[in-house]
């Protein structure tokens, strides 16, 4: 989900999930590789689901 209307940035998504820097770019970069989001290479928060938002389970 989107953080005050913007996608998550990596230090928000190492904080919610409780995990390092280079965990949260590998899980990122993993999402990309499999299709499920896409990213904007130089551009800050920029992660966009590639899937509908229906099929995610929501987080606490």
């Amino acid at each position: 989900g989107k953080i005050h209307r913007r996608p998550p940035s990596e230090a928000k998504m190492q904080q919610y999930f409780c995990v390092s820097p280079p965990s949260v770019h590998q899980m990122v970069s993993t999402l990309e590789r499999r299709g499920l989001i896409e990213r904007t290479p130089g551009q800050a928060r920029s992660i966009r689901l590639l899937i509908p938002r229906e099929e995610l389970p929501d987080l606490e």
